[in-house]
């Protein structure tokens, strides 16, 4: 053992030694008898960035939901800043926000690509939890940037160093989700890895890594059951991917072999799920509402939940939509969901004296036919066909080449602008290698082939615009907001008359890119603001404010 190694070992031991003189811990479990000791949960959610938050979570539970996840944590940031830990597990000093009696069992997920800020972080939240998570399943840009989630799945000693770090000197058990690789031999070799390092559950999201956003598609049950086969006897196995319905879980149980599924975006769409029946709409946001109320949840937090529950409703009742995305307290979304309710029912009561019937309905492609007031899945639709990229500028093509990975016979070849272009960086620098300016000025221009999101507008939408918008529509929609936030399509003679306006005591409720993006989702397009979690190795260290400003694409 080198020098370096056993100086690290020896801080890990005692990192983990402070941890248990400090806190009681139960005999640490392992495989099949931890499974067991925390219910042998069937019915899992998903973490979700913003998404999978304490209030979500408690909602998940009154469902049947038996096992639930923390949003996605990045691990160095957990474990070097408390302001960090707070925004994100409040009252994490005192075992609150997580840990809870009526939140358990809970497993807390970090993305990491450093065995040391891994494990520090692990031993923050275990007295809380049940488990740590190693995140390897993150399929965006960003991920690659920083080197974690599914952009470990070439460096398999970096994630047999940090699985096995956690399993040795953490006082509670480590997971792991994996995505899978386009070969199914390659999938079960690196599943019998992450399992022989010692992840003691192991959940496999049947999608590859370039298989996200319009190029999501269906999910290989058939690999999920190849793991399963592979060391389903070691570990319990749970399959992710393709839950739109609640009769879809047992489907998989069965067809996979698994021990449970775990439900992500399925879940945030009808949060009841994993029960039979769908729900009113309305009934479910009340619910969760009540929660929040509660437990004080963030509002950017709240509006995303109510634009996925009330999807259907949102693209008949347009103006209540817009008011919903202008939204900034909790009374104002209480407001509008009231008014909403009232619509609602008057919708089915209407529908019922028409004779309607929805028993048995299923469209073309033997989808149920299901109300819009009653909740239900959300059908990400395909991305148009893209044009051709431009070849001019050589050094654009070359750099662009190097910086994506190779591309998957089961992905499209419009991939590229799906997945790497309209990011920016931590610092708001556009994500563009070549540096010359045609092609910053090509870059600068490139749209994608999606409508404007402003409803009646047939212009094509921006790709780098914040509200997916075309250019006049987004002006219009930053100036009734009065915040001008769209790098895209800044307006930035009224930002300075704003700014001088209103200047730093203003009472205004301030609007930032990434709340103004979950209060704009409209139907036909799916948007997800993801916080401070989604960051890569360059941003590990600055600050707060730069942090809050982040948009990415779930």
């Amino acid at each position: 053992m080198t020098k370096a190694k056993q100086e690290a070992e020896e801080r890990y031991a005692a990192a983990a030694a402070k941890c248990t003189s400090e806190h009681t811990f139960p005999p640490k479990l392992s495989g099949w008898e931890f499974f067991k000791s925390i219910g042998s949960p069937k019915y899992i959610v998903a973490p979700m960035v913003d998404q999978s938050e304490l209030a979500w979570r408690i909602l998940s539970r009154r469902y049947n939901a038996q096992l639930c996840y923390t949003p996605m944590f990045n691990s160095k940031l957990f474990a070097k800043e408390e302001k960090y830990r707070d925004e994100h597990w409040s009252g994490l000093k005192d075992g609150l926000g997580g840990g809870t009696p009526n939140d358990r069992p809970l497993i807390t997920q970090f993305c990491a690509n450093d065995p040391e800020w891994l494990l520090q972080a692990a031993l923050l939240v275990a007295p809380y939890c049940d488990a740590v998570d190693l995140n390897l399943g993150c399929p965006q840009h960003i991920a690659r940037r920083g080197h974690y989630g599914s952009f470990l799945m070439e460096d398999w000693p970096l994630i047999a160093s940090m699985i096995s770090t956690l399993h040795k000197y953490l006082p509670i058990p480590v997971t792991a989700k994996i995505r899978v690789f386009p070969e199914a031999e390659k999938t079960v070799e690196y599943a019998k890895m992450v399992v022989e390092a010692g992840a003691q559950i192991l959940v496999v999201h049947g999608r590859l890594r370039e298989m996200k956003g319009h190029l999501t598609g269906v999910a290989d049950w058939e690999k999920i059951k190849m793991v399963q086969e592979a060391v389903g006897h070691l570990v319990p196995v749970i399959a992710n991917g393709n839950i739109l319905y609640h009769e879809d879980v047992e489907r998989c149980l069965k067809d996979t072999g698994c021990a449970g599924i775990m439900s992500g975006e399925g879940n945030l769409y009808n949060p009841a799920i994993f029960t039979p029946g769908h729900p009113e709409s309305w009934r479910l946001a009340e619910e969760y509402l009540t929660i929040c109320d509660e437990l004080d949840t963030k509002i950017a937090y709240t509006r995303g939940h109510l634009f996925k529950i009330f999807r259907p409703s949102l693209s008949i009742h347009t103006d209540l939509r817009s008011e919903l995305g202008m939204a900034n307290s909790r009374e104002a979304m209480w407001d509008v969901t009231k008014r909403l309710k009232e619509r609602l029912i008057k919708d089915a009561e209407d529908s019922q004296l028409r004779g309607e019937s929805f028993e048995g309905r299923v469209d073309e492609k033997g989808f149920p036919v299901l109300p819009h007031w009653v909740a239900q899945p959300y059908f990400r639709q395909p991305m148009p066909p893209q044009a051709p990229k431009n070849e001019e500028d050589p050094q654009e093509s070359q750099d662009d080449s190097a910086a994506r990975p190779a591309p998957s016979n089961t992905t499209s070849t419009s991939k590229r602008t799906a997945e790497t272009s309209g990011h920016r960086d931590d610092e708001g620098h556009e994500d563009t290698p070549s540096t010359t300016k045609k092609a910053q000025k090509n870059k600068k221009t490139k749209i994608i082939a999606g409508l404007c999101e402003h409803s009646g507008c047939r212009n094509t939408g921006s790709e780098k615009c914040c509200y997916h918008r075309c250019k006049n529509c987004c002006r219009m929609y930053q100036r009734t907001l009065d915040q001008y936030d769209c790098p895209a399509h800044a307006i930035n003679s009224m930002k300075k008359q704003r700014e001088q306006r209103v200047g730093d005591d203003s009472p205004l409720p301030r609007v930032d890119s990434q709340e103004a993006l979950a209060g704009v989702a409209l139907e036909g397009m799916y948007v997800e603001s993801s916080g401070t979690p989604e960051l890569g190795q360059e941003a590990m260290d600055e600050s707060d404010a730069a942090r809050s400003d982040r948009c990415t694409i779930l």
